[in-house]
């Protein structure tokens, strides 16, 4: 079943344009220290990685594309060669070994990473940052940013989920989403549910609640829950938050909830924050995870 899921992610990929960073001039994958433990985890594994294929040479390529000590979680070591094939991987574009780079890059990041091979000391590390879409998790799509290091004649990578928005972000979304409802709420209403992308970005997205039936109405992620009752909605721990959240809807317009939640992108259970509004007759919401 994992690598199913694997495979169809990797399928939502390839039609996605990918997002590049120089590899002349790396920069820190980002400002805020949300994704510092991230970061390291992933340099680290590339540090481990190269370390192994320098020792092993082409024998390290058949334990990278398994799972085992270079499968982390959701980080996972691929191998590019000279020529910009795809010759091992421990995740989902295992099924693509063999193939050229570029269908899932797009040629100016393979164009990078070949110029890295021919050009770039063993020493230096490249960075990408692209999208990467799971239609086996709804269609989320969550950025994602890779190191990549040359070793001999291959190119070692490895990448981790930029899978946490901010608090603004989240409020930005909700008003958009808010503005759009009291406009033309039917129409919104079919676009959340069908995945557009302006209610869906990276683990933010918007679900709203027909404050008369007390029912889901669209959700942005699971359209399973749409009709059924939110009042009774509890977490994985047992918290019912349903009702709590249709009490401050009704009773002061807007506020904030923090509950615990699957996050769409990690699948892992993490604290949430809910922004929420009244439009109309509608409870409207979008959380976003916080860090632990």
């Amino acid at each position: 079943m994992f690598d199913l899921i694997r495979m169809s992610t990797l399928l939502a990929v390839l039609a996605l344009p990918i997002l590049g960073v120089a590899a002349e001039s790396p920069a820190p994958a980002t400002a805020s220290s949300r994704y510092s433990a991230d970061e390291q985890e992933a340099r680290s594994l590339l540090e481990k990685a190269v370390a192994y294929y320098r020792q092993e040479g082409d024998q390290a390529l058949a334990a990278f594309s398994r799972e085992g000590p270079f499968t982390v979680g959701n980080l996972y070591v691929f191998v590019v060669d000279r020529q910009g094939t795809l010759v091992a991987s421990g995740g989902p574009s295992l099924m693509l070994l063999g193939q050229d780079i570029g269908v899932v890059v797009g040629e100016a990041d393979r164009a990078r990473l070949l110029r890295l091979a021919e050009e770039g000391g063993e020493a230096e590390v490249a960075e990408l940052e692209y999208p990467f879409t799971d239609w086996s998790l709804g269609g989320v799509v969550a950025r994602k940013h890779s190191f990549f290091q040359r070793v001999g004649d291959h190119i070692l990578g490895v990448g981790y989920y930029m899978a946490r928005a901010e608090a603004g972000q989240a409020q930005q979304l909700l008003e958009r989403a808010s503005q759009a409802i009291a406009r033309q709420p039917q129409e919104t209403l079919d676009a959340i549910n069908a995945h557009d992308k302006h209610y869906l970005q990276d683990d933010l997205y918007v679900f709203a609640v027909d404050l008369q039936s007390k029912r889901f109405v669209a959700h942005g992620y699971n359209q399973r829950l749409v009709g059924s009752d939110f009042a009774t909605l509890a977490t994985p721990d047992g918290k019912r938050i349903g009702q709590a959240m249709l009490d401050i809807a009704e009773q002061k317009g807007m506020g904030e909830y923090d509950y615990l939640w699957r996050n769409p992108v990690t699948l892992q259970l993490e604290p949430k924050r809910a922004f929420i509004r009244r439009v109309g007759h509608y409870l409207v919401a979008v959380g976003y995870y916080m860090k632990q």
